[in-house]
């Protein structure tokens, strides 16, 4: 129903050189906030986007209740793209650093026979001129949930300095096409009952 195609992937320059790969016990201790410094985009109207870290440090989650692109039927020219960029800070223990080791994107699409749609994703950190993206397209006809994986290895990850300050941006965005003005078509970033969300899990290492 579904086919992915990953443009360039997530494979972002270093800002800095790696020490010893992260591993799964490299956590920091405590509570691991996420918090939304800035939110821009169509795809994101002010209060329509949620950020929260996982109990365990690994991961955190962002949450979109107004993030759709449709076309054809019912939709204007300017709705078959919405984007959505999130300017984050993320608060832990010094002596830490971290960068995204994988991104889980989840959303549901409704794409008649020669319809189809698009989702794009990319992150960095501010101050840095290095940023990459990855590109999934969605086929036709669905009408169904779909979900990408972005995976980076752990050579390649993006941590942020040790001891500096740097926010996480995030973008994202969502494209819809159609042959048919008579048909509705649509990709969404979100649900009803808020159960989808984008899950941003964490590469940690010692400074």
């Amino acid at each position: 129903m579904l086919s992915a195609m990953a443009a360039t992937g997530l494979a972002l320059s270093l800002l800095v050189a790696p020490e010893a790969p992260s591993t799964a016990d490299v956590v920091p201790p405590g509570k691991i906030t996420v918090d939304v410094v800035t939110v821009n985009g169509s795809g994101c109207p002010a209060g329509t986007a949620a950020v929260a870290a996982s109990h365990d440090n690994t991961s955190f989650t962002v949450t979109y209740s107004d993030y759709t692109a449709q076309a054809g039927a019912g939709s204007t020219p300017t709705q078959f793209r919405k984007n959505c960029q999130l300017n984050l800070r993320v608060h832990y223990p010094q002596g830490f650093t971290f960068g995204i080791a994988k991104a889980d994107h989840r959303g549901f699409a409704h794409l008649p026979r020669g319809a189809r749609g698009m989702q794009r994703a990319g992150y960095y950190f501010s101050g840095s001129s290095s940023t990459g993206t990855s590109t999934h397209d969605i086929a036709a006809p669905t009408s169904d949930n779909w979900q990408f994986t972005d995976t980076t290895e752990v050579a390649e990850i993006v941590f942020a300095p040790c001891g500096a300050v740097r926010h996480l941006n995030v973008n994202t965005e969502l494209r819809a096409f159609t042959n048919s003005a008579n048909q509705p078509a649509f990709v969404s970033m979100d649900s009803t009952d808020g159960s989808v969300r984008t899950r941003y899990q964490f590469a940690w290492k010692r400074c």
